[in-house]
């Protein structure tokens, strides 16, 4: 397949005749496609369904402990949710606050009690002149979306299929005592599917940060959202390697079910260093008396433990897996070798990354949007939503059907190449001519 910059003009302009007549039959199918965010699908959703079943009025809603799971108490969240979260989060059950549904919602909590009450004793964020984070990217726009609400100075750090550039890291962090953390997705990121490699997670443990109050924001949400039974990718647990490391409170491990049971009503979590912890508690008890025990009880009695969950997530592996495996397909039978995309190929998670053409992607996600396909906007997954090359684009497979899915995917391939061959031929418009002297 020949690459689209070594076509001459000629046979640039009859590529572009054609794709222009393809898009308009894609968009006289008045398409209503949404690939904008990563949800489960109503499959998925219905995988969850028999945990409705599990309590109701006849129900023994005690645990082991003797609590009434319908009362007052339980600041950190009923014992048998942290065995089975801990067990989901590899991590010491005493080691673990549960909370309500969302984990994004323990974020913002962490860092606004960071901006207002500091860290463990350290000055409160609000009260200097400066603070800053550091963001891996391309990254989650709503760690982003975070920090910047707060005023926070986003940090854009390059991202590689081993994790973050590390020199960079390791440098900026021991030399500016205004950066106070980073956030990390550091197993199948989003949207790269990449998984953090040994060295770089012991990397992380044996940061030397300038502040004391520099914390790791370490959201783990595709731990166990493998894609292949065989084929998984396997993280170093970053607590306990802190802990060997001599930086036992270096970390704030997030988690949640949000893609497991259901993403509205799930159970999120944080892990951290006994001495995090304490912190964190003399904040929630003004916050809460408890979060929801009837809904923690609702997981723990449908799953039963950490072996349900994984046979639970085989299900949800069943059905996304033919997505990303269609999406690969269609990329590479429509876009290989043409030298005007690349694209991920995750062993897990919810997302595939695609790199355009520098200055391509805006014009590729609104051609879609023309033609009835929604796609995450571009620049989403940079902070301030200001991509400097204008290429990544975040693809999510897993809402739609799979028909449906085939012909978003091929219609954005349709998008990749016209925007892509329409750049070419007007860059080779606007090269002047050299006259040879």
């Amino acid at each position: 397949m020949a690459k689209y910059t070594e076509m001459s003009d000629e046979e640039l302009a009859l590529e572009i005749r054609d794709l222009r007549a393809e898009y308009r039959k894609y968009q006289g199918m008045n398409l209503n496609l949404n690939m904008s965010r990563g949800k489960p699908c109503k499959e998925q959703l219905d995988l969850s369904m028999g945990m409705m079943d599990t309590l109701n009025s006849e129900a023994d809603m005690t645990c082991e402990d003797g609590t009434d799971c319908r009362n007052y108490g339980v600041l950190d969240g009923i014992h048998e949710a942290k065995v089975l979260i801990g067990d989901m989060m590899e991590n010491n059950p005493d080691d673990i606050i549960i909370y309500g549904n969302s984990s994004l919602n323990v974020m913002y909590d962490t860092v606004s009690r960071a901006m207002t009450h500091g860290v463990m004793g350290s000055t409160p964020w609000c009260r200097l002149d400066k603070v800053k984070f550091l963001c891996p990217v391309p990254g989650y726009d709503r760690h982003f979306g975070i920090t910047e609400y707060f005023g926070i100075e986003n940090i854009p750090v390059p991202m590689s299929p081993t994790g973050p550039d590390m020199d960079m890291v390791e440098k900026m962090v021991a030399e500016d005592d205004a950066i106070k953390g980073i956030w990390c997705v550091p197993k199948y990121s989003n949207p790269q599917g990449y998984s953090y490699s040994d060295e770089t997670v012991r990397r992380f443990a044996r940061l030397k940060p300038a502040a004391k109050d520099f914390r790791i924001f370490w959201d783990n949400a595709y731990g166990i959202h493998h894609l292949y039974d065989m084929d998984q990718d396997y993280l170093i647990e970053i607590l306990a390697e802190c802990k060997r490391a001599g930086n036992p409170d270096l970390v704030y491990k997030f988690a949640s079910t949000s893609k497991i049971t259901f993403p509205g009503s799930g159970i999120a979590a944080l892990a951290s260093s006994p001495n995090n912890l304490v912190d964190i508690r003399n904040q929630l008890k003004h916050q809460t008396i408890g979060h929801d025990k009837v809904n923690q009880l609702r997981h723990v009695r449908f799953f039963g433990d950490i072996h349900g969950m994984v046979e639970h997530m085989k299900k949800h592996a069943a059905i996304i897996r033919p997505k990303f495996e269609a999406v690969e397909q269609i990329f590479e039978e429509n876009l290989g070798g043409r030298g005007i995309g690349e694209w991920t190929k995750p062993k897990g998670g919810y997302f595939i990354s695609f790199d355009s053409m520098d200055g391509c992607a805006k014009k590729i996600v609104a051609a879609a949007k023309k033609a009835g396909v929604t796609l995450t906007p571009a620049g989403a997954t940079w902070p301030y939503g200001k991509d400097p090359h204008d290429s990544n684009i975040r693809i999510a497979p897993t809402y739609p059907t799979l028909e449906e899915l085939k012909t978003a995917a091929t219609l954005f391939t349709v998008c990749v190449r016209l925007v892509s061959a329409e750049k070419i031929a007007a860059d080779r418009a606007s090269t002047p001519v050299q006259v040879q002297q």
